[in-house]
């Protein structure tokens, strides 16, 4: 579920793994949104939460391999957080 963190609204967000999610649509390759995806991605590195980023095209034609890679990540987050 989305997550307000400082400045910013994280799509989704699982405490646990310290892993914030986005999902980005075409308006995120434009040069102000490169420039602030990477400020606000350095801002939450700073408070050691990783970012994964898909695209909304990820999305709709690879959702399942998406659900997939998400739930890896998670799992290896959460043990190299247990460590």
């Amino acid at each position: 579920r989305q997550k307000v963190f400082g400045n910013y609204i994280l799509d989704f967000y699982c405490p646990k793994a310290k892993l914030a999610i986005e999902l980005d649509g075409s308006q995120h390759y434009e040069e102000d949104a490169l420039y602030y995806d990477k400020k606000r991605t350095a801002y939450l590195d700073k408070h050691g939460i990783v970012v994964l980023r898909y695209t909304n095209r990820d999305i709709h034609t690879r959702f399942k391999e998406v659900c997939d890679d998400i739930d890896s990540y998670v799992n290896r987050r959460i043990n190299a957080l247990q460590k």
